[in-house]
C-alpha cells in the first residue's frame, strides 16, 4: 500500500492557477449542506479554478469537526469532483488530529493537505515548530504530502522563511509547499527564494509578482465569488499578454477590497444566498454572525455599480 500511496504522491504535479478556499454553506440547523457544497465546488471549476482547498480559513474550518469534514470531501468525490484538484484544511492544535484528518484526505487521493501550525501555545521557538512537523509527518506516513499554512492575523503562530526552507530541504518530496496569508510580500518573495518549494500566496494581491517569479497562481477567498475573471489575469500572464493581465488585475484587487471591507465569510455567503435563490448559504456557524439580508443587498447593489453583473 505505501508503494502504491507514493507512487500516486509522485504523479501529482502543482495545480497551476487560482484555487478557491471553498466556502462550507450549512443548512438551517447547521449541518453541512452537501448539496450545496457539491454545485459550488463544479461552479468554481466551471469559472476556471484550478483547484479548491476545502476547509480553510474562509471555509470555517476551525468550526467544523473532523468527521463532518471528512464526511464533506467523501460528498466530493463521490460526486466525481477530482481529489487531485483538492487541498483540504486540516491543521488542528495537535499532532494526532491533524494526522488523522490529513491520512483519512490523502487516502481519498487528495494532491495534498494543508496545514496550519500549532496556533494554541504562544512564542513558540522554530525549533518547537519544527519538532510538531516532524511528528506530524511521521505520524501521517511516507507519503505525506504537506502545504504548510502560514497566516499570523489569524493563528498569531506563523511559520517564517527560515523555518519553510528547513522543513522543505529536510521532507523534500513531502513539505512541498506554502500559502503564504501574512499580507507581507517581503516575506512571500522570501519563500520563492527556497529551491523547489510551491508558493501560494493568499490572495490575489501579489499575484503578477508571484507569476513573474515562478509561482503557480494564488488562493484567494474572492475566488468564491470572482473566480473567472482572477483566472483570466493568470491566463492573460501565461500568453505574455501582460498590459491586459494588470488592467484586469487592478479590477480583481478593487473587487477583493470592497468584499473584505465587510466581513469576507458572512459577506460572500449573502451574496450567493441573493444570488442562488437559497436562504441556506447566509449561514454560518458560531461564533460568526450572518450578514442581513438588507446589508446583503445594499453591498451587492455597489459592487454591480462598480463591476456589473459580478454573480452572474
Amino acid at each position: 500500500m505505501a508503494a502504491a500511496r507514493q507512487n500516486t504522491r509522485m504523479s501529482i504535479q502543482a495545480l497551476h492557477g487560482v484555487i478557491a478556499p471553498l466556502l462550507t454553506p450549512f443548512n438551517d440547523d447547521l449541518s453541512i449542506a452537501t448539496d450545496l457544497y457539491v454545485d459550488h465546488a463544479r461552479r468554481l471549476f466551471d469559472q476556471g479554478c484550478a483547484g479548491i482547498a476545502p476547509f480553510g480559513t474562509t471555509g470555517e474550518a476551525l468550526s467544523v469537526g473532523i468527521g463532518e469534514r471528512v464526511a464533506a470531501i467523501e460528498s466530493l468525490v463521490d460526486a466525481r469532483i477530482d481529489p487531485k484538484r483538492m487541498i483540504p484544511g486540516t491543521g488542528l492544535s495537535n499532532v494526532v488530529d491533524t494526522a488523522r484528518l490529513s491520512r483519512a484526505c490523502l487516502d481519498l487521493g487528495c494532491a495534498g493537505v494543508m496545514t496550519l501550525p500549532p496556533f494554541y501555545y504562544k512564542a513558540v521557538t522554530e525549533d518547537g515548530l519544527y519538532r510538531y512537523f516532524k511528528c506530524l509527518l511521521k505520524n501521517i506516513g511516507d507519503d505525506a504530502r504537506v502545504y504548510l499554512y502560514h497566516i499570523p492575523p489569524i493563528a498569531v503562530v506563523g511559520i517564517p522563511p527560515s523555518l519553510a526552507a528547513r522543513l522543505h530541504e529536510a521532507f523534500p518530496d513531502n513539505v512541498v509547499g506554502i500559502k503564504d496569508s501574512s499580507g507581507d510580500w517581503d516575506n512571500t518573495r522570501a519563500l520563492f527564494d527556497i529551491d523547489g518549494m510551491i508558493v501560494y500566496p493568499g490572495s490575489e494581491v501579489p499575484l503578477l509578482e508571484a507569476l513573474e517569479r515562478g509561482g503557480h497562481g494564488c488562493i484567494s477567498a474572492t475566488a468564491n465569488l470572482n473566480a473567472c475573471d482572477i483566472a483570466e489575469v493568470i491566463r492573460l500572464h501565461d500568453k505574455g499578454d501582460t498590459a491586459a493581465a494588470r488592467a484586469l488585475h487592478d479590477k480583481v484587487v478593487r473587487f477583493r477590497k470592497a468584499v473584505e471591507a465587510h466581513g469576507p465569510i458572512p459577506a460572500q455567503k449573502r451574496l450567493l444566498a441573493i444570488s442562488t435563490g437559497d436562504s441556506r448559504w447566509a449561514n454560518v456557524r458560531p461564533p460568526l454572525t450572518a450578514m442581513p439580508q438588507d446589508e446583503g443587498e445594499a453591498l451587492l447593489a455597489r459592487l454591480e455599480d462598480e463591476f456589473g453583473d459580478v454573480l452572474s
